[in-house]
């Protein structure tokens, strides 16, 4: 599928960028780039971009002018533009995210190799980041696992390196799920099951940890659903959202015997983790 590109220029830019980088993301817009002037904005080809921009701040606010400029980026022309661009990741000294073409760069901790395609989760992104250093840092790996929204799979296949035994790999777009399953075999994976679908899929399976990293409001609308798959003293790691959001979103998982044990923090964004009484 086409991708649509957004560039906005804003003056000022700061706060706008933050909260026009959140109301997007509200409409269905998946990935960010900050700029020096504003931001770009990246969603699938069939989103209403009209009515994604009616609802947000753009919309007859006199506290900030803008520009935006719009175009859509063929899926063919996507992946050459990101091998070009792609430099592997590394998250601390604990591990280290390639690209299958990467030969002669340095390599630290553990190596994971990923193929995006379309798939959002090459590690490059503040939240993907920061889920990657918060599995390395939990006392121990549960054997069973649900990813929500694995995109790529980056957070599975580290999940079962670092010794789980049993991952269930939801995504509701289906090339992500291909994507994830090629990902999965291309670092040997064993332990991943990849499946289209919402939380639905979950059935009455339960879990040691969940790791979400979507975007707020799903992850409120998963909440109920994530305590009652998570096995008592569970974890559930959640990023995808703001550093603004945080306590928003610890309030609301309090209502459902979550309570936060640590948070993260890169730029503007955060990720938490919480534990299940």
């Amino acid at each position: 599928m086409d991708t649509i590109e957004l560039t906005i220029e804003l003056s000022p830019k700061s706060p706008w960028d933050e909260v026009i980088t959140a109301e997007l993301a509200e409409q269905g817009f998946e990935s960010f780039v900050q700029t020096e002037k504003g931001i770009i904005a990246y969603a699938n080809a069939d989103i209403d971009v009209d009515k994604a921009i009616e609802s947000t701040s753009l919309k007859e606010n006199e506290m900030f002018t803008f520009s935006i400029e719009q175009k859509t980026i063929p899926y063919q022309n996507w992946n050459a533009k990101w091998e070009s661009d792609f430099k592997p990741v590394y998250v601390e000294d604990y591990a280290t995210i390639l690209a299958p073409f990467h030969d002669d760069f340095e390599k630290k901790g553990m190596i994971v190799k990923i193929q995006p395609q379309m798939s959002f989760g090459t590690g490059h992104h503040q939240t993907t980041w920061m889920m990657t250093k918060a599995l390395f840092e939990l006392d121990s790996m549960p054997e069973k696992v649900l990813d929500m929204g694995t995109g790529t799979g980056v957070l599975a296949i580290i999940a079962e390196n670092l010794g789980a035994k049993d991952i269930l790999a939801i995504d509701i777009e289906d090339w992500s799920v291909v994507n994830a399953i090629e990902n999965a075999e291309r670092n040997q994976s064993k332990n991943i099951r990849c499946v289209c679908g919402d939380i639905d899929q979950v059935g009455d399976e339960k879990f040691g940890l969940i790791i979400a990293n979507i975007n707020k409001n799903i992850l409120k609308n998963h909440m109920e659903s994530y305590s009652q798959a998570l096995n008592s003293g569970g974890t559930l790691l959640l990023s995808g959202f703001f550093s603004t959001d945080v306590e928003e979103l610890i309030d609301f998982a309090s209502n459902f015997q979550l309570s936060q044990v640590k948070l993260f923090g890169k730029d503007e964004w955060a990720a938490i983790q919480l534990i299940k009484k």
